[in-house]
């Protein structure tokens, strides 16, 4: 969505700073894989930004771009969103097994997802106070977040920490 995520800010008394902004119906879904590779602990983030929900067909897509970027396999861990429980995505992945493993986090856990630390930290960091006035706006600022995200290694290994997960 458009809408603002309002963040506390300073300002002179009685200058009370004013985030003009009106409902919109726009969308712009992401999905995002934060890797970690075992034995170099080299870092990675992949996204694909849609501007419609992500369904199973998008999920598809970026499994198999994800697949090329990593050949010798990964371990997904993911949450228990509908579109990847989906019979088309268990059945791409049942074929690709062993070489993709997933493991699947606790029901309404989004703390345990290291994906969910990187849009918290694009959305309530990077993006806070900011009002787009359009969807180019809003996709452009996103991935310039995500862009100078995914060259910080120290920031990416927080996110893992913060999600509890060891690395």
């Amino acid at each position: 969505m458009l809408q603002p995520v309002v963040r506390r800010t300073w300002a002179p008394r009685g200058r009370t700073p004013l985030l003009r902004q009106w409902d919109r119906r726009d969308r712009l879904s992401a999905i995002s894989a934060l890797t970690v590779a075992p034995r170099r602990r080299r870092f990675g983030l992949y996204w694909a930004l849609h501007r419609a929900n992500i369904r199973t067909a998008e999920v598809l897509r970026f499994l198999r771009a994800l697949t090329r970027h990593l050949p010798q396999g990964f371990t997904i861990i993911w949450d228990r969103g509908r579109p990847h429980r989906a019979v088309r995505v268990r059945d791409w992945l049942a074929a690709r097994a062993p070489r993709i493993v997933v493991e699947w986090l606790p029901a309404y856990a989004p703390d345990c997802n290291p994906a969910e630390h990187v849009w918290g930290h694009t959305k309530y960091g990077d993006l806070a106070n900011f009002a787009p006035t359009d969807l180019d706006q809003l996709e452009g600022a996103v991935l310039t977040s995500l862009t100078q995200t995914r060259g910080q290694r120290a920031l990416l290994a927080a996110f893992f920490r913060a999600a509890g997960l060891r690395i």
